[in-house]
């Protein structure tokens, strides 16, 4: 990339702000168009285009390792694959995809035989679109109807509508703005939705009426605190429907009658900061877990009639040593999903309080249950994989304590998991903690030897980062590369508490985390110091921002994908989408003033400096409505007017998608070969 030609410089243009007594230089703000969330600005577009034009040219010399690396990833894909079967309602539910398809065709058949039905033909509804994501897909009890909801922009506001199955017609009924899942009532004639407002915060729970007009859809609840978000379910017995609010610490959820969804509704507790709750209902009783007595949760039993916690009767209480992530309630058994010491486990408690713990085959893996649609199951269907072995769906006999594998993904072009290792780390942080480190490599390589490694990281919201298989990591792997994830602090590999101590006025654990992580790696031969790529999105893309300003010498390669780099001017805007509900976990820099400080000493864009900076690759996508598309342009703006080196800097803005990135399964693979080809060129000069 030696001849590359001359990378764009954006303007300049004086915006300054003052906030408690400090002054805030932004030249680069003029970047965000001011009719957002349309984006219709010429010399924004222009200047976009103007990036994306010299990502193109600066990867143009590396087309034959990308479209080789595609075709490795693509070869990998079985391309006619298809799902496991599943039941409900008397038909066997499956997707499929053609052999080139980009999207999934949905099909059920009788399970007393019978002809297979198409439901839903998603390449047809994607046909002349740059984007199209499907959402919610929920069948009416009476299996009569489908109500779906799709995206064509990347902007994640969907558009639900209703399809006759018996007929394959729609109905007159296109309702816009809406996300989440689709709710039926129990007759089949009412449907619970959650609608967006322009900020796409999900506000109100509205109502549809088979048979009535759109525009006369009531609202069932309706949040006014912009914090907070609301969403609906179902209990797995199929009684209840959940109406849900929250924030990331707080819940409120209050109930109706799946067979009159116009009831009045029951409140299961009031909101009370800091508690959060989640509730099903099955054998009769109502089921919580709660981490109101611990922050790992517990779990608790009460009815219908008196849900509130002055009846909570407690069935399993809160450890340090059950992480208790999740819990669905079978008539005659819970299903809990949790974490002990950092590893998944999959916990049956009978209604007598014995308790059967699901053995997987390996020491690290990733786990969890998949989809039982069934009231009173003999058996339960999970979902596995490890850093080695591919995806594998199993099904677990109850009785009988059998695993038996229904599926284990396919690779066409070959994969044998007997070629490749895996190892569990514990590196120090810089304050005594340790920090679980996750490695696979092709069996051959060894510490000591200064090959490639590259580390990937999020650490935020308590999103833990299972060690789980990837079909493109292969190509790394058998260039000679070790794959790493450092748990850093800020997911939840470690219970609530280690999500707990990377947020707020914490923060700063998850950066030094990955930072020392990497130098332990450095230490034990499995890197060198320099011979490390790196690569995470969203939040991750924060970490890269802060660990490429804090120690740039680590790193061959940093690729930050839809980066929230922004994070003290975002902060302060409440009109964004995600700035209110996000307070609880950044601060609120609008009115604290030690929030403030804290997040402007590491946002990434706010610290940049004058230094050699590594290699960089930056994403953004036009439509995001998570991280917006001008966070990761002002960062590369401003990075390119400070670093002192001589190393390649892109950034490529997806002008229409969002999040995400790209939608279909094979154009999401050319994405990756790019990332793949910018960081195995970077060990090569």
């Amino acid at each position: 990339m030696t001849d590359r030609p001359a990378a764009p410089v954006a303007a300049r243009k004086p915006h300054r702000y003052e906030r408690h007594g400090v002054t805030i230089e932004d030249p680069y703000h003029w970047l965000r168009d001011p009719k957002y969330p349309t984006v219709d600005d010429l010399e924004i577009l222009a200047h976009l285009e103007a990036e994306n034009d010299y990502f193109r040219a600066v990867m143009r010399p590396l087309e034959p390792l990308v479209e080789t690396l595609f075709a490795e990833m693509k070869g990998r894909i079985k391309e006619d694959e298809s799902s496991v079967p599943v039941e409900e309602g008397g038909f066997l539910y499956q997707w499929r995809f053609e052999t080139g398809g980009q999207y999934r065709k949905w099909y059920r058949r009788p399970v007393a035989g019978g002809a297979e039905q198409l439901l839903l033909d998603e390449p047809a509804l994607a046909e002349g679109k740059g984007f199209f994501r499907l959402a919610g897909f929920s069948v009416s009890p009476d299996g009569g109807l489908l109500a779906y909801s799709a995206d064509d922009s990347g902007a994640e506001r969907f558009t639900l509508r209703i399809k006759d199955l018996s007929t394959g017609a729609l109905l007159p009924v296109e309702i816009p703005e809406t996300i989440g899942q689709p709710i039926w009532s129990a007759d089949g004639r009412v449907l619970l939705y959650s609608v967006v407002n322009q900020a796409w915060r999900p506000y109100q729970i509205r109502a549809h009426v088979l048979g009535s007009a759109v525009a006369d859809d009531r609202v069932l609840y309706e949040e006014p605190d912009e914090g907070f978000r609301v969403g609906v379910g179902k209990s797995q017995s199929r009684e209840v429907i959940f109406l849900i609010t929250g924030d990331h610490v707080t819940s409120e959820v209050r109930f109706v009658p799946a067979a009159d969804p116009f009831a009045a509704q029951t409140l299961i507790a009031a909101r009370q900061t800091g508690r959060e709750y989640h509730a099903d209902h099955g054998g009769g009783a109502l089921y919580l877990r709660v981490n109101d007595t611990h922050k790992n949760f517990r779990v608790v039993r009460a009815t219908l009639d008196a849900p509130g916690p002055d009846h909570w009767v407690e069935l399993v209480a809160g450890g340090d040593r059950r992480y208790i992530r999740g819990l669905t309630a079978f008539a005659r058994f819970l299903v809990l999903e949790e974490r002990h010491a950092g590893l998944d486990q999959v916990i049956l408690r009978h209604s007598d309080g014995t308790e059967q713990a699901v053995a997987f085959p390996e020491a690290a893996y990733e786990a969890g249950l998949g989809a039982t649609p069934a009231i009173d199951p003999r058996s339960i269907r999970l979902g596995y994989s490890s850093m080695a072995t591919p995806a594998t769906t199993y099904d677990y006999a109850v009785a009988d304590r059998r695993l038996t594998v229904l599926k284990v993904q396919e690779i066409p072009s070959g994969y044998d998991p007997a070629d490749y290792a895996t190892e569990r780390l514990m590196a120090p942080a810089r304050d005594g903690v340790l920090v679980p480190i996750s490695v696979v490599y092709r069996k051959g390589w060894a510490p000591g030897a200064a090959k490639p490694l590259h580390l990937y990281g999020y650490g935020a919201y308590g999103l833990g980062m299972s060690p789980s298989f990837s079909l493109a990591r292969i190509s790394l792997l058998d260039r000679g590369f070790a794959y790493a994830i450092a748990h850093i602090r800020g997911g939840d590999e470690l219970g609530y508490g280690w999500y707990e101590a990377g947020k707020l006025d914490r923060r700063r654990n998850t950066f030094n985390d990955f930072i020392d992580a990497a130098r332990f790696l450095v230490r034990e031969g499995y890197a060198t110091e320099g011979g490390i790529s790196t690569s995470g999105g969203s939040a991750g893309g924060q970490l890269m921002g802060v660990i490429v300003n804090e120690a740039p010498e680590l790193w061959r390669a940093v690729v930050a994908h839809v980066p929230f780099v922004d994070a003290l001017n975002t902060m302060q805007d409440a009109t964004l989408p995600l700035t209110p509900p996000e307070w609880p976990e950044w601060g609120n820099p609008i009115e604290d003033k030690a929030a403030f400080d804290y997040i402007r000493s590491y946002s990434p864009y706010d610290q940049a400096v004058a230094q050699a900076y590594p290699p960089m690759m930056i994403t953004a996508g036009l439509n995001d409505p998570r991280v917006t598309y001008w966070e990761p342009a002002k960062w590369a703006a401003k990075l390119r007017t400070l670093k002192t080196d001589g190393n390649v800097l892109v950034s490529k803005t997806n002008m229409g998608a969002g999040h995400g990135g790209k939608s279909g399964r094979f154009d999401r693979l050319t994405e990756i070969a790019e990332e793949y080809a910018f960081v195995i060129h970077a060990f090569a000069r």
